[in-house]
């Protein structure tokens, strides 16, 4: 049977998930905009998938807006977030180490006369505290930082940012890409200081095509979506009902089972470093802190063979973002490490479906490579 360690990437759809969607596709399938009894039942449900998404957040549900998922989230945050402070100034502070859905709006602003400086993460791939310090300007209006790197599991410190923030009299929107932490770390908005969040569903597994936008009470970001009204009038268009159920659903199951997963999947993190390590003295562990992402180099060989290898045994990993399709990671280059172990780097995560045995099978694997194949 395949092992699925790409959990980073894409997510198994859980049975809640599942069953939530099909009630909404074949029995709960009213539009909630409609006022007759099957949109009141579908109104119910939105405002349910809602509330549990809310409650996994630790945030106000009228604070949660539906998207199709992270990459339109991110977009409406830097988009509008900077249309929202165009007339306090013109500069944005990000890093080189951010996912392609922040990058690209970026480049996108940048384009348009902002000036957008990208900070270098440190050896993690975690963004300083200092660094933001050293680069902040009386003109910046927005911060955007990636809570969980997408490829090392590195966090950054956004609580301290937030007050870094609040010393300094900024008056920038902090906004993070959480993707990647969304009931994977314990933490809410609020804790983080943070004015914008991002989430995704297929990475908690819910189907692909949903997320949500955290959007602090108070900020009065512009809508994203003209149309119906939908979303607080904020993101029209009719709510994709089978989605928001399944999101809801996730997110559900997923805060309930956080207690037990979260130490569970740090535990098998950990002896897959550990066992690797101790068997190849020239392996490196990059990054960390996340407890679903092990980034491991083997510096020396490619990881598109190790990547091959491990599939031609039903192992399924990935050597960086899979937004990447295929190219070099730019987070490992911004980390500024070597070549060759860039090049040998390999993304295992996991979730709260893996298994020891899936993480003895990996380990397996890997050690029958080092064995096997030859260095180039």
């Amino acid at each position: 049977m395949d092992i699925y360690l790409d959990n980073a990437a894409t997510t198994q759809v859980c049975p809640e998930a599942v069953q939530a969607a099909v009630r909404a596709m074949t029995q709960e399938y009213g539009n909630p905009s409609s006022t007759h009894r099957a949109g009141r039942t579908a109104r119910a449900i939105l405002d349910t998938a809602r509330a549990h998404v809310a409650a996994g957040l630790g945030c106000s549900p009228r604070e949660v807006f539906f998207t199709s998922g992270g990459s339109e989230s991110d977009n409406w945050a830097l988009l509008e977030g900077a249309a929202l402070q165009r007339r306090k100034g013109r500069h944005i502070l990000s890093s080189a180490a951010e996912h392609e859905a922040v990058l690209r709006p970026l480049e996108k602003l940048r384009d348009e006369g902002w000036d957008v400086t990208f900070l270098r993460p440190d050896a993690t791939g975690a963004v300083p505290v200092s660094a933001v310090e050293a680069a902040l300007r009386e003109d910046t209006v927005l911060v955007s930082l990636m809570l969980v790197n997408n490829e090392t599991g590195a966090v950054t410190d956004l609580a301290g940012i937030s007050r870094l923030l609040r010393a300094r009299g900024s008056a920038a929107l902090l906004h993070t890409d959480a993707v990647q932490g969304y009931l994977k770390l314990p933490f809410t908005p609020r804790g983080l200081g943070v004015d914008l969040l991002s989430i995704s569903g297929h990475k908690i597994h819910a189907p692909k095509g949903i997320g949500a936008l955290y959007v602090r009470q108070g900020v009065k970001l512009p809508a994203h979506i003209l149309g119906g009204g939908q979303e607080g009038g904020l993101r029209s268009g009719t709510e994709p009902m089978p989605q928001i159920a399944a999101f809801g659903e996730a997110a559900r199951v997923g805060k309930l089972a956080m207690e037990e997963a979260l130490p569970r999947m740090a535990a098998l993190r950990q002896y897959c470093a550990d066992t690797v390590r101790a068997a190849v003295p020239q392996a490196q562990v990059l990054g960390g802190g996340a407890p679903h992402i092990l980034s491991l180099s083997l510096p020396g060989y490619r990881s598109e063979v190790l990547m091959n290898y491990l599939e031609a045994r039903g192992i399924f990993v990935s050597k960086s973002s899979a937004c990447r399709r295929g190219g070099r990671s730019h987070v490992l280059e911004a980390m500024g490490l070597p070549s060759r172990v860039i090049d040998g780097t390999l993304r295992i995560s996991f979730s709260r479906y893996s298994t020891q045995e899936d993480a003895k099978a990996l380990c397996h694997a890997l050690l029958d490579a080092h064995r096997e194949l030859l260095h180039n």
